[in-house]
């Protein structure tokens, strides 16, 4: 059966979430979670994607990201899950798949959806009890949000 098509449209803001396959704990080590940022960050750089907000967790990932032209998002997933997957598995000499399945995307309607979906993403290790607070989860976007870096390249 062939994929559903992925409709995207610019300045539409979703939600994004992506699972390690078989919800395995694949980013339970900050070195891999950290990896992924880092390709998210060269995604945002080579290909201009506008992300908002971001948790990465031990076996999946949350973005809130901004459609800003055709393909952004499709390409910036290709880039950070692919190049995330290829890293982890070389150094774990590891085969097979990384990733679950492709990445869920929801659009977000409203404000209060928008606020509803930033504070999920927020308190999402909270609610895991992996933390007390969002700023103490490292790979989240919380910290970035409260105290923006001075210059942000």
């Amino acid at each position: 059966m062939p994929r559903a098509n992925r409709h995207f449209l610019p300045g539409h803001v979703w939600h994004l979430t992506h699972r390690c396959h078989e919800r395995e704990f694949l980013f339970k080590f900050a070195r891999d979670r950290k990896q992924y940022l880092r390709w998210l960050y060269e995604a945002r750089k080579r290909l201009g994607l506008c992300v908002l907000n971001y948790a990465v967790t031990s076996n999946h990932v949350h973005l809130l990201v901004k459609d800003t032209q055709d393909g952004v998002i499709a390409r910036s997933m290709q880039l950070a899950a692919g190049r995330t997957a290829q890293d982890y598995n070389r150094r774990k000499a590891r085969l097979g798949a990384f990733w679950e399945d492709r990445y869920h995307a929801t659009a977000i309607e409203t404000d209060a959806h928008l606020h509803r979906c930033l504070v999920y993403i927020d308190l999402n290790m909270v609610r895991a009890g992996a933390v007390r607070h969002p700023s103490e989860w490292d790979q989240g976007g919380y910290g970035e949000i409260q105290n923006p870096p001075e210059r942000i390249a």
